[in-house]
């Protein structure tokens, strides 16, 4: 069994998209329409193969909850692996990324957590 989609829940799929592909630098592989909302999945530049991850709308009313507790938390939506936690960190500063969680060694990961803008903060994890 392997795992093939993954999903986000996100405010606004236009922003998150632009997030996402200009900013993270995912690699859009679908976006169909689907009645008011649009299936956007997006893969890794680096196994455009891989897992999809879809932008799925918050528009549920138990979806916007669930956002809205854990960002309220602090508590990431999601997890993506880096090779350089450090490095990734400049680059997005650079981009003007908010991070909450600055590049941290916990034990044999380093990791750094980040807004992602659409309603989620986003964990980066070097092993």
């Amino acid at each position: 069994m392997n795992i093939i989609v993954t999903s986000i829940f996100v405010q606004d799929q236009d922003k998150a998209l632009k997030f996402y592909t200009e900013t993270l630098g995912f690699v859009k592989k679908h976006d169909v329409p689907v009645g008011e909302y649009r299936w956007i999945a997006l893969v890794s530049r680096d196994d455009q193969d891989g897992t999809e991850l879809l932008l799925e709308p918050n528009d549920h009313p138990a979806a916007k909850e669930y956002q809205k507790k854990i960002f309220a938390e602090g508590i990431p939506a999601t997890m993506f692996g880096v090779a350089d936690v450090r490095e990734e960190y400049k680059r997005l500063i650079k981009y003007g990324v908010k991070f909450t969680i600055e590049p941290t060694e916990m034990g044999e990961v380093t990791l750094a957590v980040f807004d992602d803008t659409c309603g989620n903060f986003i964990q980066i994890v070097q092993k």
